[in-house]
Formats: C-alpha cells, sequence, structure tokens
C-alpha cells in the first residue's frame, strides 16, 4: 500500500490520459493520491484540483496560493479559497503556500505576507498546510512558528529540499516531511542524509508529478505510479522492506489529512 502525498494530475500534462494514469497508479498499489491545486487563482486552477479529485476514488485535494503566484492573491482570490476550503468533502488541505526565493516569480515581501496571511486562514478552517519553500529555510520556519504555535494541525513540507537544521526545527513544529524522485537522484547525497534522520511516523514520498520524475524514470513525465520507486529507494535506504515503508506513509497521510483508505 502506497500513497502519493503531492501531484498534479489535473494540468495540461495529463489532459490526454488522465483516466489511465489513475489506473496505472492503482495498479502499482498506490491507494491515494493529493492533488494540490496551483496557477493563477483567478483562473479555474483551483476548481479544477477540486473536481479532479472529486472524479476519482482515493483522490483527494489540496487548495492554495502558490509563493509563484503570490502576487495575484487578493479578496477575490480568499473568498474562492474559502468557498473551497468549506466546501469539505474531497479538500482536506490548505496549500501549497510558503516562500520560493529560487526564482522570486513574486516579491519576497508579498510571498511573506500572503504566506502568512494563508497560515492563518488554514489555522482557523483547522486545515493541515502543504508548505512550499525554496531557499528560504530560516524565513520559512520563522513565519511558521510565528503563526503556528500551539496549533493542534501542522502540516507537511512537500519535496523537502533544505538541510538538516530545518528538517529538526520543522519536526519540533509538528510536521511531517515529504520526499519526492529528486531523493533518488546520483547527487542528493545531502538530501539523502536528512531522509534518514527524519523519524518513521512523519515520513510521506510523492511525485510532484509531473516533475521530477525518479530514476530510473527520470527525464519522463512522472506520475503517481513512479511513487514506488521513490519509496523502495527510501525502503533501501532506511533499511527496511519497502511494504513496512509503504505501510508506515500511508497511515501517516491517513493521520495527518484525517482521511480513510478504501
Amino acid at each position: 500500500m502506497f500513497v502519493d502525498s503531492h501531484a498534479h494530475i489535473d494540468g495540461e500534462d495529463f489532459d490526454a490520459d488522465r483516466d489511465e494514469v489513475v489506473s496505472r497508479a492503482r495498479a502499482a498499489g498506490v491507494r491515494a493520491i493529493m492533488n494540490v491545486g496551483t496557477g493563477d487563482p483567478h483562473s479555474d486552477g483551483l476548481e479544477r484540483a477540486v473536481a479532479v479529485a472529486e472524479r476519482y476514488e482515493g483522490v483527494f485535494a489540496a487548495v492554495g496560493v502558490h509563493p509563484h503566484d503570490a502576487k495575484l492573491y487578493d479578496e477575490e482570490a480568499e473568498r474562492r479559497l474559502l468557498s473551497l476550503t468549506k466546501k469539505g468533502g474531497r479538500v482536506v488541505a490548505w496549500g501549497e503556500i510558503g516562500l520560493d526565493y529560487h526564482y522570486d516569480h513574486s516579491p519576497r515581501d508579498v510571498q511573506r505576507e500572503v504566506f502568512a496571511r494563508q497560515l492563518r486562514l488554514a489555522r482557523e478552517a483547522s486545515l493541515p498546510v502543504v508548505i512550499h519553500s525554496r531557499e528560504a529555510d530560516d524565513e520559512t520556519i520563522e513565519i511558521l512558528s510565528r503563526e503556528l504555535e500551539g496549533s493542534e494541525r501542522a502540516g507537511v513540507l512537500h519535496c523537502f529540499g533544505g538541510g538538516p537544521r530545518m528538517a529538526e526545527a520543522a519536526l519540533a513544529l509538528g510536521f511531517y516531511i515529504s520526499f519526492a524522485g529528486n531523493v533518488t537522484f546520483k547527487k542528493a547525497d545531502a538530501l539523502r542524509e536528512v531522509a534518514l534522520t527524519v523519524p518513521a511516523e512523519r515520513l510521506l514520498v510523492e511525485t510532484d508529478c509531473p516533475f521530477l520524475a525518479p530514476v530510473p524514470h527520470r527525464g519522463r513525465r512522472n506520475e503517481p505510479s513512479y511513487v514506488v520507486e521513490t519509496a523502495r529507494f527510501l525502503a533501501t535506504l532506511r533499511g527496511v522492506g519497502p511494504e513496512e515503508l509503504g505501510r508506515a506513509t500511508a497511515e501517516n497521510f491517513c493521520r495527518l489529512f484525517r482521511v480513510e483508505l478504501s
């Protein structure tokens, strides 16, 4: 039993064969997929992500404004987010949100403001958060610590790419840490060192598809069935069987997002 804790199967990369992609995931033993809505909050991207989750058994949704699009956040975007998160059903998380200082598609001060605003809204809604952080370890942890202090529900640092200090701080805040296909890459030694330190009860795996296909699929379009390869790699790295790691990460997924798998 495996789960893909972060995917983007509503995107145009999957328009031609989405049904087959979901079928391949099920055949590979993937019991759940978290489909994460991103893009311009004034487009239909958020609604499309939810619609895809509602269409397939075992697919859930998260909605939020990505740091790339923070400059587009306004009252109307917030109204749409609140409407979708209050809808309940397949929407079980707020995200992905955070900071991205690599691309800087939105000004950094705007990213920080929108990040903090969405954390407060997620806390009010009692939803866990899905965090994107790139080259912003210290500020991400600082904002999370300030806004979520004492919160009963934290969230997950998705596609983790930070250092050991960030991982330690996130775990202390009650966060889960998710690893994507890049942990299998040849030059990812530092990332693998962090992956060895995450407690089994806080570990998740993901594809972040269509990006970051793991070895041996690197260079292809990523898809949820490939999460099994990342799980197998991490199992070998950590010295456990793939079934044990798959079961543990599936249980973690259910606990964090408060869902049940059929």
